[in-house]
């Protein structure tokens, strides 16, 4: 989520709608502070009223889904054909495609060539998706939504009403647009005898995250995570509606997948997020081989994923909270009547501070 912008855009909407006041005492001069960048960073790295304010607005009111559209239509004008270019992964005859939506998300498309049975993870924008729908040939089945934010959830309702049998999977406590399925903790979903998907309830970023993992057993490959917002190429989300307690054990899940495992994340974040490991673990030379491969295809604008969940243990900082390496690096030490499992939420915790401030992401 591009956290300044639309915190910025919906303070001044709800400052337009209801400021009579705060222009009385201060003649519109706050208003027009929301706009300078500084003040717009400062808010979304720190957990004050203004923000949260911006946050509810965006989640809960149709001022979010305002501002979703708007976003939708700078991308399409800005980005004609993506801003990033993919290319589709084929595992036995599954193959699946990464579409580029807004300035940085990614929606993927599920396909089984066999059956030409197709599902979509976090349809942000609908009409690229369904752009790719026709061309691959391929009828949609269903939406697996991994969060409620408007760039993950924003085509849901589009789709289902283009494709009548699609129906739309997530947690309800999450209030997914369109939802049809609620879905708990490690649910199974089955789409033929080939696309087999597992949930697993992820909170932390939101309070009904969810990821879904395409079993590879039924195809005779590796498996897939679909990872939303929770987990990055070296990275993770914002703990927006959770501890890091809660964000630790969401994370625990990912980190007890298959090291095979392949990584399809929500954004494209991955050259951002391994400037910052290298500032956190400097020394980590995994690390910086995989920079180096993800500064070429940034170059050219070429998409990054997937990674596997062995390259991840091996360089994501929040992904590695009991790294010994990681703590000297950080300047951390367990506490004598500390357990271990909170020591690492604390470390989790000052990872995604110092993230916050390098880089409000």
């Amino acid at each position: 989520m591009a956290l300044p912008e639309w915190t910025v855009y919906l303070l001044c909407i709800a400052s337009v709608c209801g400021g009579f006041y705060i222009c009385r005492v201060s003649k519109c001069a706050r208003i027009t502070a929301l706009k300078n960048s500084r003040l717009a960073k400062l808010m979304a790295r720190t957990e004050k009223p203004l923000f949260w304010i911006a946050y509810s607005l965006y989640t809960r009111t149709k001022l979010g889904y305002i501002f979703h559209k708007r976003q939708m239509k700078k991308a399409r004008e800005r980005y004609p054909a993506g801003h990033s270019k993919t290319q589709p992964t084929v595992i036995n005859g599954i193959k699946i495609i990464p579409v580029p939506i807004l300035s940085d998300n990614y929606t993927y498309v599920v396909i089984d060539t066999a059956s030409n049975m197709a599902v979509v993870v976090d349809p942000a924008d609908p009409q690229p998706v369904q752009a790719c729908l026709e061309e691959e040939g391929a009828e949609l089945q269903a939406v697996l939504c991994t969060h409620k934010h408007w760039d993950h959830s924003g085509g849901n309702r589009a789709l289902k009403r283009r494709y009548m049998s699609c129906r739309v999977y997530g947690n309800a406590m999450d209030s997914i647009p369109g939802l049809t399925h609620p879905l708990s903790d490690k649910d199974t979903i089955d789409f033929g005898t080939r696309l087999h998907f597992r949930a697993f309830y992820t909170p932390g970023h939101t309070v009904g995250h969810v990821i879904y993992l395409l079993d590879g057993r039924a195809i005779g490959g590796p498996s897939s995570l679909f990872s939303g917002d929770l987990v990055f190429l070296s990275g993770c989300g914002r703990m927006f509606e959770g501890n890091a307690s809660t964000m630790l054990s969401s994370l625990d899940t990912v980190g007890s997948l298959n090291d095979e495992t392949l990584l399809w994340p929500g954004h494209e974040y991955a050259e951002d997020n391994l400037l910052f490991a290298a500032e956190v673990e400097p020394c980590n030379v995994v690390r910086d081989q995989k920079l180096q491969w993800v500064l070429q295809q940034r170059g050219q604008r070429l998409c990054t994923c997937p990674s596997t969940l062995a390259e991840e243990k091996q360089y994501n900082p929040f992904l590695r909270s009991h790294s010994q390496d990681l703590h000297r690096a950080l300047g951390l030490q367990q506490k004598q009547d500390e357990d271990w499992t909170s020591y690492r939420a604390r470390v989790l915790e000052e990872l995604r501070r110092r993230k916050d401030i390098y880089k409000d992401r």
